[in-house]
């Protein structure tokens, strides 16, 4: 039983660790694929209609290129639009970057919107733009694909770059943003901060006349709400790795002291012989170890059976309205589940401290007698 608690007790563990990291993994690239890392727009007030634009090569592009945090930078296009399928109508935000796809009026969906207008690759998607003049698409989905919906909360469906320039009237080289990526170690929350005030000085010091004026925006800022509810997920797995802890290490004081009592007698015989309380307390520390070890490796193997048949199947699924993601997110990160083992594993040995001071109060006089 104490085998079953132990190991119940490290599967809830991993897989809060698991699916807390695989939220985190998805959210950021979910973020990062709507926007970047950090945008750089137009101060004005709405982006997402063909009166806004601004260049895409700048003056100073080579020289926010070279900045150590910058991966790359990617001008984009987005358009607000309505789709219709049958009598089914939808706002979305249209989204597309330059490709090496130049396959005209293709378009990929989110799931949730192919859920709800019941869409599939090859389905025709009737699609509006309101603007000084009504003008409409039929495009073609080209492929349906798993991803967050825009800050507004509309789904966001992925167009060619030279279809949404014809439908704003633009002519090349321009667009509605430039999208920042950064490096791993710069996308921190304080650090991705940092960076758009630094990005958006370089920006603005080697303006020239000709270029736009652009406004750095951190994807941390634009989605706060999904960071935040990531900041309570952290905090929920905290709480239920020291609530876990505490079980398993309750359950094996339990056993540990029945294990006491059933060897009594055994207890008083060896201390008659000469054994220290350390060393008698040593032998039963060696067995309750054995026994936490056992339940943290068959843990910790259910945990990850679960966590690789869900990253290939993704057969637990959530609703996107409440979780952004259609699906439970995992991402197995060793050294993190290591660590805490290791952590874990010794807490409860710490709690085995406590029963075997029962030895030190068995006195061999008394055992004897009553054997």
């Amino acid at each position: 039983m104490a085998v079953v608690a132990i190991a119940i007790s490290f599967l809830v563990i991993i897989l809060s660790l698991v699916i807390s990291s695989g939220f985190r993994k998805e959210m950021r690239e979910g973020v990062s694929s709507l926007t970047g890392d950090i945008q750089l727009c137009s101060p004005a007030a709405n982006m997402y209609d063909s009166e806004v634009s601004v260049n895409s090569e700048p003056a100073w592009l080579d020289a926010i290129l070279a900045h150590k945090a910058v991966e790359k930078i990617t001008p984009a296009i987005y358009r607000t639009g309505i789709v219709q399928s049958g009598e089914d109508l939808q706002g979305v935000l249209f989204k597309a970057v330059p490709t090496q796809d130049t396959i005209p009026l293709l378009v990929s969906i989110p799931r949730s919107l192919a859920r709800t207008l019941r869409l599939g690759p090859g389905d025709r998607l009737r699609s509006y733009f309101v603007g000084e003049r009504l003008q409409v698409r039929n495009f073609t989905v080209k492929d349906v694909y798993e991803g967050i919906t825009d800050a507004s909360g509309s789904p966001v469906v992925l167009a060619s770059f030279e279809d949404l320039r014809r439908v704003n009237g633009w002519e090349e080289g321009r667009a509605s943003a430039l999208e920042i990526t950064l490096h791993d170690r710069f996308r921190s929350k304080q650090k991705e901060k940092l960076t758009a005030v630094e990005l958006a000085g370089t920006a603005y010091g080697l303006s020239k006349d000709e270029d736009d004026p652009l406004l750095a925006v951190a994807a941390v800022d634009k989605y706060y709400n999904i960071f935040d509810w990531l900041v309570l997920i952290d905090f929920n797995v905290g709480v239920i790795l020291l609530l876990m802890v505490l079980v398993a290490g309750f359950n094996m004081i339990s056993g540990l002291l029945i294990l006491l009592f059933r060897n009594i007698a055994t207890i008083g015989t060896l201390k008659a012989l000469g054994m220290s309380d350390r060393g008698i307390a040593g032998v039963f520390l060696r067995v309750s170890a054995r026994v936490v070890l056992k339940g943290l490796l068959i843990g910790n193997a259910a945990a990850l059976l679960f966590a690789l048949v869900q990253h290939l199947t993704h057969f637990v699924h959530l609703n996107p309205d409440n979780y952004f993601l259609s699906f439970v997110p995992v991402s197995v990160n060793l050294p993190q589940i290591l660590a805490v083992d290791v952590l874990a594993f010794g807490a409860i040995m710490l709690m085995m401290l406590l029963p075997s001071l029962f030895i030190a109060r068995v006195d061999p006089a008394d055992t004897v007698r009553v054997k």
